[in-house]
């Protein structure tokens, strides 16, 4: 069974092209356009990772780690941080709030695919 990824980003061009190179590498993907959203699709689909934006109407990435870390349910999902903000102020913030990696935009495809089969085992 292959492997499910959740997309949580506002930026459309970055979700389908993240999609495509996902779908490509024979994962099964679901996007989510913003916090709550992607909360929303979390809890319903368990995904095994998200690919989470820091920077997101409604509800940003961290509150959205944050929510996830906070569920017992939810333990197993794993999140990778994608996002412009790379300050180490927020790399730092992301991690402590449990995020299992974190990638600054822009990024190459390949370290990204790299970092997904990593985190995914």
């Amino acid at each position: 069974m292959s492997k499910k990824i959740l997309i949580a980003d506002d930026e459309q061009n970055i979700v389908i092209s993240v999609e495509f190179l996902m779908k490509r590498e024979g994962y099964a993907v679901s996007v989510a356009a913003d916090g709550d959203e992607a909360l929303a699709k979390i809890r319903a689909e368990k995904p095994d990772l998200v690919l989470l934006d820091v920077m997101m109407p409604k509800k940003n990435g961290f509150e959205v780690c944050q929510d996830v870390r906070s569920d017992p349910a939810l333990a197993g999902v794993r999140i990778l941080m994608l996002t412009a903000r790379g300050r180490d102020t927020e790399v730092a913030k992301g991690m402590a709030l449990g995020a299992d990696g974190y990638m600054t935009k822009p990024f190459s495809t390949r370290d990204l695919v790299e970092k997904v089969r990593e985190l995914l085992g």
